[in-house]
């Protein structure tokens, strides 16, 4: 039974610093994502990494802001480690073994706000009125908090309609034909917008394809025609 909403990791600076991270709040990973985006027109595998260490850079903003500058990060990690600071941040995984470029192995498994309406959800998360304002909201949140903040706020919000349908004997779980939106939609986060609803078998990868029992990634695979 999971007992968190995501898995710090820790990571050690060049010293030997031990340094414990977890994917970055929303206001961090706007500035990460902005910069991700650019890796798309590099040509070279040195201006890719360039572009990593740039995004490794915003992460530290979070983690450990005695890093301010590229000099600053180059002095207290390597490449590896780098790596490994962005995979936390945002889930981009780059394998230095990998015979596939920097580039390719960072667009096919980066994240994007493209399939994901983010302005929508802060909305809804924002109702709950315990922040000030969106600055204070994406300060505060990651996005693993915030899907899973609104899921709780789904399910009171249709507990109390349920509650009140059934005084006027009403069944909604008969009755409701949109019982899978928020399946739909965290498909579409979990397969970075390839899953079309909750049923599409690219929505088992990662984290949900662990909580299925198994999934891309997990001995089932597939291929992109």
């Amino acid at each position: 039974m999971a007992t968190s909403i995501y898995d710090k990791k820790e990571f050690s600076l060049v010293d030997g610093t031990s340094v414990i991270a977890a994917p970055l709040k929303i206001k961090y990973l706007r500035e990460f994502l902005e910069i991700f985006d650019t890796i798309k027109e590099a040509q070279t595998d040195d201006e890719s990494i360039s572009i990593l260490v740039k995004c490794a850079l915003v992460a530290m903003k979070q983690y450990f802001p005695n890093i301010k500058t590229i000099d600053d990060l180059e002095d207290n990690l390597d490449l590896p480690t780098i790596y490994e600071v962005i995979d936390i941040a945002a889930g981009i995984k780059i394998n230095e073994k990998s015979e596939d470029t920097v580039k390719s192995q960072a667009v096919d498994s980066g994240s994007s706000w493209e399939t994901l309406d983010l302005a929508k959800l802060e909305s809804e998360a924002f109702l709950i009125g315990i922040w000030k304002d969106y600055e204070d909201l994406e300060q505060s949140l990651s996005m693993p908090e915030l899907t899973a903040t609104i899921k709780i706020k789904r399910e009171l919000d249709y507990g109390d309609k349920k509650f009140a349908a059934a005084m006027q004997g009403v069944d909604l779980d008969k009755n409701s034909g949109n019982s899978n939106e928020w399946e739909d939609m965290k498909a579409r986060v979990f397969s970075k917008g390839k899953a079309t609803d909750g049923n599409d078998i690219l929505a088992l990868q990662g984290r949900n394809a662990e909580k299925a029992g198994f999934g891309i990634g997990m001995g089932l695979d597939y291929e992109t025609y």
